[in-house]
């Protein structure tokens, strides 16, 4: 049986030879294939990257040979390089220099030589070679049933592979045929397609062995021989490490259960909600999930779109950003699939249109363009995946998990979601409620955090108030504006607007009273001490001795003193009545004030000072005199009597 196969395997690798002989390929070597073949392959040949000038590729070498990766003016420059194109003679070394992969593998204990040594060992116990991995898929099968029927290995201490590795082989050699059956390098029998598909399996056994946590998964193939097609076997082999594990690229996209792809494409669900609302509704409506096209997308990184100078294009923005560019590119091809999806109503139109995109949506001068004019934040994909893992933590099966945890007795109506595809039930509603009040009471101990165990805002607190402390009268004021705001919380905008302008008629029509009058109005120095009795400072004695207006010179002249009109008018009011206000005030200040007379300043002021000498709440009250007039109610009663 095993001699028929292998007389056909021949037959056919005969046949393919004479076939490969006579075609023909394009510069990035796939082949070019007849019109009706287009359709079966879908793929492109009229490329239309931009071409770079001589002096550009020159710049361009010359920022390669002086790379340095931390260096963020290399990294800007590189940027702008790739916007314009880069020339696919230098793709390779752009590639290495944004991984890293010289100082990768220098600082990394693993030895490829090394491993792909003990690799061999197991195939030739098999009797498969790496050259001829293909044609061993049917070994590989038979010995793997075989295993799976006596359940165990049989017991020679000669065999060095085990039952992981035949799985692993035959898994890799499955997909090596799959994995562009139409370039040079992996189509055929030729002696660059054998080379070719035995570069792809080492490259990829050793990853998986340098790596058994993830070890192969599908779309690694994929990904390995893109890298393949652009750098060396070993470079190749770095690369994709850099890719796999460097936080900023695809560690979240590969690993056995392929739970991580399943998690990204859940993010990109929300994030097409978030950002096209009503294609995604309509997506919904159709019936076309979005694991069923985005999957595919994210594990093979786009290669399977139909030009591939668009496909190199993505992965040099994928190189240069990670993660991220996986997401704007997807977004960016729905965004130009938008105007056809929507038109489209039936489940079996939109997915093969999602699957195999158009030529003339996937060319260059279409599709790059749109990519660089659309943007995907960081802190965007961070928020919505931060949103999948609460509602996959707290949905109704951790609800149902965790039955003998307490709920709170009352809802909170503030934890409602935002999106809902069917109406929730009352248990659905109640976890909604419990889970958003969750996260709003994190944010709030969060930012309780923030603000009042912040050493910086502590500092700015002690300096405020000893300012304060330091300055009675500033602190007499402050308060008063306090009082003022607390009085007008409840105004609106408008009220308090048409107040001032009442309060400034009001000012201006008094002050027309007062200087209509005639006679000296005298206001005696003002001493203000603190609680220890020393004196900070004295006011100038502001007189008026003529009928006339008081000028805004005299305002500038004396900055303490009394300038608004209705001031002197209540203080004269409140020095008439001759009765101490007691009012209780939270100031450590004092501060007296003297009665002032008609008449020119005498002895007698100086009697009347030391008989007058008032309660220590004289400056709130002057504040209160000039910024509250009757058109405020006061919450003192003695106080609205007395002013």
């Amino acid at each position: 049986m095993r001699g028929r196969n292998s007389s056909n395997a021949s037959r056919r690798s005969s046949t393919i030879r004479r076939r490969s002989e006579n075609l023909r390929f394009d510069e990035f070597g796939f082949v070019l294939t007849k019109r009706k073949d287009k359709k079966r392959h879908h793929r492109c040949h009229d490329y239309s990257y931009p071409q770079l000038s001589s002096v550009r590729v020159k710049e361009l070498c010359e920022l390669l040979s002086y790379w340095n990766g931390a260096s963020f003016l290399c990294k800007s420059q590189i940027e702008r390089f790739i916007r314009m194109g880069i020339p696919p003679s230098l793709r390779g070394r752009v590639w290495k220099c944004l991984l890293t992969i010289d100082s990768l593998r220098d600082t990394s204990d693993f030895n490829y030589q090394k491993c792909l040594l003990e690799v061999r060992g197991p195939l030739v116990d098999l009797g498969v070679s790496e050259y001829g991995i293909l044609s061993a898929i049917t070994t590989l099968s038979e010995t793997q049933n075989d295993l799976g029927l006596n359940q165990q290995l049989p017991r020679c201490p000669e065999l060095r592979y085990s039952a992981d590795d035949i799985t692993l082989f035959r898994q890799i050699a499955l997909d090596l045929q799959r994995s562009f059956p139409t370039h040079r390098s992996l189509m055929g029998d030729s002696p660059e397609a054998i080379e070719g598909q035995a570069k792809l399996f080492r490259v990829l056994i050793a990853y998986a062995k340098y790596n058994s946590q993830v070890g192969y998964s599908q779309g690694m193939s994929y990904i390995a021989a893109v890298l393949l097609m652009q750098l060396g076997e070993e470079e190749a082999f770095w690369a994709m490490t850099a890719l796999l594990e460097k936080p900023k690229y695809l560690p979240q996209l590969f690993d056995l259960s392929l739970t991580k792809v399943q998690h990204q494409v859940k993010v990109f669900d929300q994030f097409l909600k978030h950002r096209k609302p009503k294609l995604s509704q309509h997506m919904e409506s159709v019936g076309v999930l979005s694991v069923h096209f985005v999957m595919p997308w994210f594990l093979t990184l786009f290669t399977s779109l139909p030009c591939w100078d668009s496909v190199l294009a993505v992965w040099d923005l994928i190189i240069l950003h990670g993660l991220s560019a996986v997401f704007r590119t997807a977004l960016t091809i729905m965004e130009l699939l938008e105007p056809r999806l929507m038109e489209l109503s039936d489940e079996g139109a939109v997915l093969p249109l999602l699957l195999r995109v158009p030529v003339d949506v996937a060319q260059y001068s279409v599709l790059v363009p749109a990519l660089w004019n659309t943007e995907v934040q960081d802190w965007e994909l961070k928020c919505i995946n931060s949103l999948v893992l609460d509602e996959s933590h707290h949905g109704p099966n951790a609800e149902q998990s965790q039955p003998q945890k307490a709920t709170p007795p009352t809802p909170v109506n503030g934890g409602k979601e935002k999106e809902n595809v069917s109406p929730p039930s009352e248990g659905e509603k109640k976890t909604d409620s419990i889970t958003g009040a969750k996260t709003l009471l994190s944010r709030m101990m969060l930012m309780a955090q923030r603000y009042l165990l912040d050493p910086m805002g502590r500092q700015k607190a002690e300096e405020k108030t000893s300012q304060t402390q330091a300055n009675p009268r500033q602190r007499a004021s402050t308060l008063g504006r306090v009082f003022k705001g607390r009085i007008s919380a409840s105004l609106t905008q408008a009220q308090m607007r048409a107040k001032r302008q009442s309060q400034l008629r009001r000012g201006r029509a008094q002050q027309a009273g007062v200087q209509g009058g005639s006679g000296d109005i005298t206001v005696a120095p003002v001493t203000v001490t603190d609680t220890a009795g020393n004196t900070d400072r004295s006011e100038q004695t502001f007189r008026r001795t003529s009928t006339g207006p008081v000028g805004k010179g005299a305002g500038r002249r004396s900055n303490h003193s009394l300038k608004h009109p209705m001031r002197v008018k209540s203080l004269n009011l409140l020095l008439n009545s001759r009765s101490p206000l007691r009012q209780t005030h939270p100031s450590s200040c004092s501060s007296i004030l003297p009665p002032s007379s008609p008449g020119p300043p005498s002895s007698n002021g100086a009697e009347s000072r030391d008989q007058q000498k008032d309660t220590p709440r004289t400056a709130l009250i002057k504040e209160l005199s000039s910024r509250h007039q009757s058109s405020v109610p006061f919450r003192n009663v003695r106080e609205s009597k007395l002013i």
